[in-house]
């Protein structure tokens, strides 16, 4: 009977600790809203923007990515060029590219194969690689697998002209490209990841980027040492924003929300991406990755019913679940409708509280070994969220 009271504790620690952190994610929202407006009056106020680089490495085919690619030719911006890194001539997603810019000629675009990435990590490589030939002071870096939306580059690039702000990203909703696993993915990149991000915005401002979306200016990449910094670490983009931060520079949340793409997945694909980037937060900012154990509700509300009935009070295990799941539905309309917009957080906002189940889940899994696969490697995550490449795969997935 003992253990039963034990768990009890528990799950009642675990719902007051998920309720603050809702309450947080709530007033994160509001400041991330207030900002929005502060942002846009500044941009209202602009006569003339500057021209940008935009730098997309490449990598296979993936769900959506001739869509994804033509979001970007299809910007409303006076000025920017598009950059294109692959590994090789025969990367199966320069096929598609070279159709997107044969069809998009007025927008100047250029591809640059780089060969075998001499550092464990192959994005950073890219990005040096496109940074030295880029044409323009502002770099707009950006994944493959993220569709934007015609304003992009006119809402993300007038922070910029700040020489105080040295970094900019942006929030990201999921976009299922089809399947179960693949929604419970998107939904948590709706919900869990926007959550978390306006929340460490309210309590600490933003030490860190999000790699679908990453804007800085050369002069702040050049401070602290360039992309090559970059190039042992496997959460390159919290790397980045953390180490600009540190330079003096300001970080900026932009108020622009961009689409990031879910493949079509098999629950063991999921889980094992859902995994390498748990551990890779792990690895980068072990405090703040333990303390997200405290956040996630619908486990302690499952081990409060189960255990407050196994002592005889079933109205309190009620009480205890009904109150984990309001929590995630809350969160749901409040993060994945009221701030990046996903029509399925409206639609549907049971489904991430089976996303909050799957979510812890993962972040136990998270402790369990320090080996990951990324693209066709096979790599170690050692201190301070650096990688060490331990095996090449010619038959990898190359998922990301």
């Amino acid at each position: 009977m003992w253990i039963a009271y034990i768990a009890l504790g528990i799950a009642m620690i675990g719902t007051i600790s998920s309720t603050i952190f809702l309450l947080l994610a709530l007033l994160g929202a509001a400041k991330f809203h207030r900002e929005g407006r502060n942002q846009q009056f500044v941009a209202d106020k602009l006569t003339s923007l500057p021209p940008v680089s935009v730098l997309k490495p490449v990598h296979g085919l993936e769900a959506r990515l001739k869509e994804n690619i033509e979001s970007f030719f299809q910007q409303d911006y006076p000025d920017f060029e598009i950059l294109f890194a692959a590994d090789s001539e025969d990367d199966a997603a320069l096929g598609v590219v070279r159709e997107v810019c044969a069809r998009n000629q007025q927008i100047r675009s250029r591809i640059i194969i780089n060969g075998r990435p001499p550092w464990p990590n192959p994005p950073a490589y890219s990005f040096a690689r496109m940074t030295e030939v880029a044409a323009h002071d502002i770099l707009v870096t950006s994944d493959s697998d993220v569709e934007v939306a015609p304003n992009y580059l006119c809402e993300i690039v007038p922070p910029m002209l700040d020489p105080r702000v040295g970094m900019l990203t942006c929030l990201y909703r999921g976009k299922n490209a089809g399947g179960f696993w693949s929604g419970l993915d998107a939904i948590g990149m709706s919900v869990e990841m926007p959550a978390g991000v306006v929340t460490a915005n309210l309590l600490e401002g933003m030490k860190f980027g999000l790699g679908p979306t990453i804007v800085a200016r050369k002069d702040s990449v050049e401070k602290i040492g360039g992309y090559r910094v970059l190039g042992e670490y496997f959460s390159n983009d919290f790397v980045i924003g953390n180490l600009i931060e540190k330079a003096g520079y300001r970080v900026i949340l932009s108020r622009h929300v961009i689409d990031h793409v879910v493949p079509p997945m098999t629950f063991r694909r999921m889980w094992e991406r859902q995994v390498r980037w748990a551990k890779g937060t792990r690895w980068s900012r072990p405090k703040g990755h333990f303390g997200t154990g405290f956040v996630f509700a619908m486990p302690y509300g499952i081990l409060g019913f189960l255990a407050a009935t196994a002592i005889g009070n079933i109205w309190l295990g009620a009480a205890l679940l009904g109150a984990a799941i309001v929590n995630r539905v809350v969160e749901t309309l409040a993060i994945g409708w009221g701030v990046v917009r996903d029509p399925r957080a409206r639609s549907a906002p049971w489904l991430y509280p089976l996303r909050d189940l799957l979510g812890f889940a993962v972040w136990c899994a998270s402790y369990v070994g320090k080996r990951a696969v990324w693209r066709d490697s096979r790599y170690e995550l050692v201190e301070g969220g650096k990688i060490v490449l331990r095996q090449t795969s010619p038959n990898g997935e190359g998922a990301k």
